[in-house]
């Protein structure tokens, strides 16, 4: 932006920029009356909100979530790139004696928690640099979902209360997704596990703490360990993936799914196990097709997003071949 222009577009920026925060200034305090109403003290949460702030490039990041549709192709190769594979391999090995106590106490496999820890955090390296207080209370006062932001908002001040972490450092993605795990706070509290006993459940700097939290999410959930996610499947003869999809109906036996037509991905027979899987098809019968198991639905509570599932599993698949 040229000097000229910016100069120009001051004036309504500000008006803006003013009128908001001077409306936030109110809601906040309200927000602020409902939180000692749950049982916060108010010389506290005083001290605590003093620097939260009207967060305008949070609602408009809130507003702008690209629309674009991409392949699933397209979004393997850009989350699960080869050099991510490297750093994965490598992160296991490095932690693989940590990895392998916290995997056999929460009965999930290693290469799963290296897998949600890379495509979360890029393990550890991008956790988010927003305020997350102030991220929270600006998306409730933008109002569209008031609600779930007011619900995140007050987790997030427990978080503080319980002594985790201190409210300035209590950084996060603009929605308010935190750590390396990328909790939403409300998940924080069920989920997060103070593993070296330090009494601090810390996400953000505790390697062990992450490990242990993200286990302790997938066990919770429904993790069967003696299974993997899925596998890429195909079609044969004119099979064009009917009964496809996550509903419960959908989610039947290999053998009717080989009954159907449904082939592994090299076109021989499924195997004759004793597991029920669904069939989905994210771009479509024409896309990357898979029969996905159990572990898959647990993925899909983490993340609803077929997309992420998939990138998840694909990469625990690439660390297990090491490459």
């Amino acid at each position: 932006m040229t000097q000229a222009s910016a100069a120009g577009a001051n004036p309504v920026e500000k008006s803006q920029v003013e009128k908001s925060a001077a409306g936030f200034a109110t809601y906040l305090t309200g927000l602020s009356k409902e939180a000692q109403a749950r049982g916060f003290d108010k010389t506290w949460l005083d001290n605590t909100l003093k620097n939260t702030e009207y967060r305008a490039t949070v609602v408009k990041a809130d507003k702008s979530q690209p629309e674009t549709k991409i392949t699933l192709d397209d979004y393997l190769r850009t989350r699960v790139p080869d050099w991510k594979v490297s750093q994965a391999v490598s992160v296991l090995k490095e932690n693989r004696d940590l990895l392998t106590a916290i995997g056999k106490q929460y009965q999930v496999q290693p290469r799963f928690i290296v897998a949600l820890w890379g495509n979360e955090s890029n393990f550890g390296k991008l956790q988010g640099n927003f305020d997350v207080l102030s991220a929270l209370a600006s998306l409730a006062y933008e109002g569209r979902r008031e609600a779930l932001f007011k619900k995140q908002f007050f987790a997030a001040l427990t978080i503080v209360k319980e002594g985790h972490i201190s409210a300035d450092k209590l950084k996060g993605s603009w929605a308010g997704a935190m750590g390396q795990s990328q909790f939403m706070p409300t998940s924080f509290l069920t989920y997060a596990v103070d593993y070296d006993g330090d009494g601090k459940k810390d996400i953000w700097t505790n390697k062990a703490d992450v490990f242990a939290s993200i286990a302790n999410y997938l066990s919770s959930e429904g993790w069967d360990e003696t299974r993997t996610w899925g596998r890429q499947v195909t079609f044969s003869g004119d099979y064009q993936g009917g009964h496809a999809g996550l509903a419960k109906a959908d989610f039947v036996p290999l053998s009717e799914w080989q009954q159907r037509g449904v082939r592994k991905y090299d076109g021989t027979a499924l195997p004759q196990v004793d597991t029920k899987a669904s069939l989905i098809m994210p771009d479509g019968p024409d896309g990357r097709l898979y029969l996905v198991y159990n572990n898959f639905h647990t993925l899909m509570k983490w993340n609803r997003s077929t997309y992420f599932g998939v990138s998840v599993g694909y990469l625990s698949d690439r660390i297990r071949k090491g490459h």
